[in-house]
């Protein structure tokens, strides 16, 4: 069994879209696909969601499952910072969009950024005020501002790569069908599944969890160490504590409990990692290795 989890915590683009639907955020994020596996960028950063997943696209998925529509809107390499805001001040006259990724190192009213770190990030712009973009930022900031120009530049996210386009945004947010949470859950299911046969790669999955035991042992490098305590542990955890619970909800118990054994491992890493306890980190990844192929098969 695994016990709920509420509080702080990185669900940007969730929360996002949970300020603009009224949809729990937890059954965002889970219906986004992001709990179904764990994959090695470049043999040295891990994610704990799915090989090949991004977060816009699986926040497209996500809301098409609750019966929801919207158009994602991008700018291009060309376009002046100028007339990207324009295109956002016209966009959020009515009522507000859900813009990213932005490079959240760039977003000046976070005290503890002073430049680009490669990490996306999604706010919701409300209003754009002469020379002043209004928005919620999930990060903890509702209302936050920051000039036009300084908006523009994390909106670029010239250091985020999945895009492929800068100035992205979504808007146009319609409810097109009731879709109640369990029926959305149990379409789900085979998606999961399809998913964690997507991790099954020398990049993903188990393997991944075994190079990361390899890693951790070898000495992982700074920057490794510090996307695992500052993000990928906090992120990955409570995604698979939403997952047990949703999953327990629709009556698929035997996946819940392995989505409660993963958390409760992930969970562990947060220490482990932080006080530099490699043998303890290596061993949890050894212990998550196979219960990939175990919610595999629970979800069959």
């Amino acid at each position: 069994m695994t016990t709920r989890y509420t509080g702080s915590g990185p669900y940007c683009y969730a929360n996002s879209i949970a300020m603009l639907t009224g949809e729990d955020p937890s059954a965002v994020e889970v219906l986004t696909g992001s709990p179904f596996g764990l994959w090695l960028d470049d043999d040295r950063l891990p994610f704990f969601d799915p090989y090949g997943w991004d977060p816009l696209a699986g926040s497209t998925a996500a809301l098409a499952r609750l019966g929801w529509s919207s158009t994602v809107t991008t700018g291009s390499e060309e376009e002046d910072d100028g007339d990207a805001i324009q295109r956002l001040r016209l966009a959020v006259r009515d009522r507000p969009a859900l813009v990213g990724p932005v490079e959240i190192g760039l977003l000046r009213h976070l005290p503890e950024m002073t430049g680009p770190i490669g990490s996306d990030h999604y706010v919701v712009v409300t209003e754009v005020a002469g020379d002043t973009v209004v928005f919620h930022d999930p990060h903890g900031c509702p209302y936050a501002t920051l000039p036009a120009g300084a908006f523009a530049a994390a909106w670029r996210a010239d250091s985020i790569d999945y895009t492929g386009k800068p100035f992205v945004m979504r808007t146009e947010l319609e409810k097109t069908e009731n879709v109640d949470l369990d029926t959305a859950f149990t379409e789900f299911v085979p998606a999961a599944r399809k998913l964690l046969e997507d991790c099954d790669t020398p990049a993903g999955g188990a393997s991944a969890a075994l190079r990361l035991a390899d890693l951790v042992e070898a000495g992982l490098p700074p920057d490794s160490r510090g996307h695992l305590v500052h993000f990928a542990v906090r992120v990955g955890v409570r995604r698979l504590c939403d997952a047990a619970h949703w999953l327990g909800r629709i009556g698929r118990a035997s996946a819940a409990d392995v989505l409660s054994r993963q958390a409760k491992l992930v969970g562990s890493l947060q220490y482990e990692l932080t006080a530099g306890s490699a043998k303890a980190a290596a061993e949890t990844f050894r212990q998550l290795a196979p219960t990939y192929e175990q919610l595999h098969a629970a979800l069959g």
